[in-house]
């Protein structure tokens, strides 16, 4: 990052930015991630269970 900076108080560094682009990192990761999908089984007994209760109702 040095250089990148025409005022030398405005610079940060080189630990500190490693840990500014890990935690982003991380965070994008996590937001990223796709939402996890349950066996083909799990998913059809579960259906069946709510279209039970639908019916009950």
């Amino acid at each position: 990052m040095a250089g990148h900076f025409a005022n030398d108080s405005e610079q940060i560094d080189r630990r500190t930015s490693r840990s500014i682009c890990d935690a982003v990192g991380e965070r994008l990761q996590q937001s990223l991630r796709p939402e996890p999908r349950l066996p083909t089984h799990l998913e059809q007994l579960l259906n069946e269970l709510k279209k039970r209760e639908r019916d009950t109702h």
